[in-house]
């Protein structure tokens, strides 16, 4: 390994290939970095903020980050992992996540995500939002109470399916959201297609196919098989 180029992970030598990012290499290596919003077939935003690192001592998206030789980057670290699990916790209580009755348990990385960082607790004070529940289209719903503004459906209406269904509007914590570009703001009034990209794009419990629900039962889920971990590191 001496004759390519490597940075440190938590003490072990990672490849990496010019213009790769933190995130890349590590992953192409099989190392978990907890992350949310990142997905290998879009370009990074570093919004979520679960991928941060420590970079020579310094904090940093390992998503956007590029890699260079001489890092030494920190990763799962206490001190590292104690500023994930607070980020997850504030996630939890902005949203309606109460995974013993959402249809995406088992299935949904923000809580996969939880159960590796071992969060116990939502530590804060419930939100409760109260967000539209979009069944318009005749094959999905949307529950926007789930939403974590990832902005993967966006990206992947946009760039996989040039559809340009859904768009990131708004400003602050209240008023950021979602919206669907139609002139009702309804799914049902667009070209979306169960079969598009971002159909099945969505980390946690928003976009749901209609008649499936529960087919897989709780204990076969994907998460269920194997932690978030190990299934993330091998994307």
């Amino acid at each position: 390994m001496s004759d390519q180029n490597t940075f440190l992970l938590d003490g072990e030598e990672i490849p990496f290939v010019p213009g790769q990012t933190i995130m890349q290499a590590a992953q192409a290596a099989g190392k978990y970095i907890p992350h949310l919003c990142w997905h290998p077939e879009f370009k990074p935003h570093g919004s979520c903020k679960l991928c941060t690192v420590k970079v020579n001592g310094r904090f940093g998206s390992s998503c956007t980050m590029e890699a260079a030789t001489g890092q030494n980057v920190e990763n799962r670290t206490q001190e590292l992992d104690d500023k994930r699990r607070t980020l997850l916790q504030l996630l939890f209580v902005e949203g309606n996540h109460f995974c013993p009755s959402c249809e995406k348990s088992g299935n949904c990385l923000l809580q996969a995500t939880a159960y590796d960082l071992g969060m116990m607790t939502p530590h804060f004070d419930h939100f409760y939002p109260d967000r539209p529940v979009d069944a318009s289209h005749p094959d999905v719903m949307l529950d926007f109470n789930r939403c974590i503004l990832c902005s993967l459906c966006v990206q992947a209406s946009e760039l996989a399916d040039k559809k340009f269904v859904f768009v990131m509007g708004g400003r602050g914590m209240r008023g950021r959201k979602i919206i669907i570009n139609s002139e009702s703001g309804k799914l049902g009034d667009t070209d979306f297609a169960v079969g598009d990209r971002a159909a099945s794009i969505c980390p946690v419990g928003v976009i749901l196919r209609k008649r499936v629900g529960f087919a897989v039962p709780y204990g076969e889920r994907t998460y269920d098989k194997a932690p978030g971990s190990a299934l993330e590191a091998a994307k």
